[in-house]
């Protein structure tokens, strides 16, 4: 799997801790940006990993700033994406599995390394349920897409 990891400069730290989980883990991770602690605008980095897997260029992304909230409401902004802010195991996993998640945003400041580490591990091995939570996904798509949610009946 491919999976876009970009950072502000408030979560360029755990960046590279990111990008060598997910090497670590049998990935190749294609790095956005920043570059340095030098500070940058949170929303010109979530476009670029949005982007990258809205293009198809990543199959999903991991996004951090400060608290992960910017990131996660940028990178929403973008057709084809489902980005959730994840503060730990569980809800990890549940944004996989029954929201089909392609882009996990995380706090830069909130989270230690250890939980970290599990967050990333738990949101990249867990895989999308399907069944009932399609028509759901199915919904959010019609929303982005300026139709009425009520008006998707199946997955």
């Amino acid at each position: 799997m491919k999976i876009a990891v970009g950072s502000d400069h408030r979560g360029y730290d755990a960046k590279q801790l990111i990008k060598a989980i997910v090497s670590q883990m049998g990935h190749e991770s294609i790095d956005v940006g920043t570059d340095n602690a030098t500070p940058v605008d949170y929303p010109d980095v979530a476009y670029v990993a949005a982007k990258t897997v809205s293009d198809k260029q990543a199959d999903r992304a991991i996004l951090i700033c400060a608290t992960g909230l910017g990131m996660s409401i940028a990178a929403n902004k973008v057709r084809g994406i489902r980005a959730a802010l994840c503060h730990d195991e569980l809800s990890a996993r549940i944004s996989r599995d029954h929201n089909d998640t392609n882009v996990l945003c995380l706090s830069g400041d909130q989270i230690g390394e250890v939980l970290l580490r599990r967050i990333v591990e738990a949101w990249i091995t867990t895989e999308f349920s399907g069944d009932r939570h399609q028509r759901r996904v199915n919904k959010i798509t019609a929303i982005e897409e300026g139709r009425d949610p009520r008006d998707v009946t199946n997955g």
